[in-house]
């Protein structure tokens, strides 16, 4: 080989070494799999089938046997309950323990048969389980590659004892939110999965046993026009209770906000009295539980409640408000009520914002000629929406999942026969019927399904497009 060959392959080296270093720094940030299965040497990638091999050849043991010991723990898990697990999940309901006979009646009948529900968890579980092991796997593989590097570059890879510093250093928010992150994934991602799964189960009050997969057959009853009259569901009642979720939470919102803010503005003005007071009694309906205060006012709302009673006695009405049996009635109560739950809500948050507008901002305003209608427009306004949007953004999220005010106050009512949900009830109150009260956990499922996505595609969309998303250093 001749000395311009030999050159040019150490240059090449060199290079190379160069690029490994700027993909892949000391802590393996930066470095995608692809890069190290691709430029890993042959112990590298060796590690993809032996985990830890190519850290423990270049002296990472401690952190080589870690991976390896994991790598043989899933094998072996998954042989013993992971395979089985999955198998199951292909069939669900006719699997059995016990066999078949005839019973009584003459019916083929299974004998203790499985149950679905502990099929379904595990299994997706065990799909949990899988990817989380292949997030392990890609780690141990960027991590031979890393170790690789710095052993040809700096002669020696990082100690366990490194790794573990780093890991309270310069990694330290990796550690702080991987609690966090396993604890939304365990209790928030894997329970939704579940749900999500049970959507297309035969899951219900027939079937609370042995169940089986029934494709989109649940999505058609909600979405078709006839849908089913032993369940009390289709396409208009859908469109029914989403359009006055809709309208709920935008009146339950901004009514609570605007009369909210207004209040707060009055109680902060100069000429105010008793300002202490005033706020004491607002202060006062939220310490009085929701669960009280809505079965009591809901008591005092009926054909013979209190509120009745009195409009007869004093000859003001001649027969019973229909607060609860007139359905345009019913939705004007719930919303009036919920003003009175939610405005102490908004006094309190808003006055905070309201304490901290800069003075200066209000002084050059009055210098200018500004008059109050411009200065809460220009000023105050703008304020409260910049700090407060994404307040609002979960307020409307809240309220479209407002389970106490409508089922503790309203129950739904009024209610047509054959429907499973009332003319007040929001979509996770029809849920909580369809599955709590009736047992249709397949289709209760689907309108949990459903709820979602229209709160994801809300909240994402409007907070992407608010100032306090876009402009993170602060209001101008």
């Amino acid at each position: 080989m001749t000395q311009t060959a030999v050159a040019e392959r150490g240059d090449r080296r060199a290079a190379l070494r160069t690029e490994q270093l700027s993909l892949g720094s000391v802590d393996g940030s930066g470095l995608t799999l692809g890069h190290a299965l691709a430029r890993g040497d042959a112990l590298t990638r060796m590690s993809a089938l032996a985990m830890g091999l190519g850290n423990i050849a270049r002296r990472q043991y401690a952190k080589g046997a870690i991976f390896l010991a994991a790598e043989i723990a899933f094998i072996a898990l998954l042989v013993a309950r992971g395979i089985p697990s999955l198998a199951a999940l292909r069939v669900l309901g006719p699997v059995t323990e016990g066999g078949q006979k005839w019973d009584a009646n003459g019916n083929f009948i299974n004998v203790n048969p499985t149950n679905s529900v502990g099929v379904l968890l595990y299994g997706v579980a065990w799909i949990f389980i899988i990817a989380a092991f292949l997030l392990v796997w890609a780690a141990a593989v960027r991590s031979a590659y890393t170790a690789q590097v710095l052993t040809q570059t700096k002669g020696r890879a990082p100690s366990i004892g490194q790794d573990v510093r780093e890991l309270f250093d310069s990694r330290l928010h990796g550690t702080l939110l991987s609690l966090p992150t396993l604890g939304i994934v365990v209790f928030t991602i894997l329970p939704l999965a579940f749900m999500i799964s049970m959507a297309f189960t035969s899951f219900d009050i027939n079937h609370p046993v042995a169940f089986n997969w029934v494709g989109l057959h649940n999505f058609g009853l909600v979405f078709s026009r006839t849908g089913s009259t032993s369940i009390g569901v289709g396409l208009g009642l859908f469109t029914r209770v989403l359009a006055w979720t809709v309208v709920w939470a935008i009146f339950a919102t901004f009514l609570n906000f605007f009369l909210g803010q207004f209040m707060a503005m009055v109680i902060l003005r100069r000429g105010t009295r008793l300002k202490n007071m005033w706020r004491a009694f607002f202060s006062m309906s939220i310490a009085v539980p929701q669960f009280v205060s809505l079965l009591v006012i809901s008591q005092m709302l009926q054909d013979q409640g209190i509120v009745n009673q009195m409009l007869k006695s004093w000859g003001l009405i001649d027969s019973s408000l229909p607060f609860f049996t007139n359905a345009w009635w019913a939705r004007a109560t719930v919303i009036v009520v919920n003003l009175w739950v939610g405005i102490p809500f908004t006094i309190m948050q808003i006055t905070g914002v309201l304490q901290n507008v800069p003075g200066e901002l209000y002084e050059a305003a009055r210098i200018d000629g500004a008059n109050w209608w411009q200065m809460y427009a220009r000023i105050t306004m703008p304020y409260i929406f910049f700090v407060l949007t994404p307040y609002l953004i979960v307020t409307f999220t809240a309220n479209i999942n407002n389970f106490n005010v409508i089922y503790l106050l309203s129950n739904g009512a009024p209610q047509r026969v054959g429907e499973s949900a009332g003319q007040t009830d929001l979509l996770i109150t029809w849920l909580y019927k369809l599955t709590v009260d009736k047992g249709n956990y397949n289709v209760g499922a689907v309108i949990a399904i459903l709820t979602f996505v229209v709160l994801g595609v809300v909240a994402l969309i409007t907070y992407r497009n608010t100032g306090s998303y876009k402009n993170e250093e602060g209001f101008r």
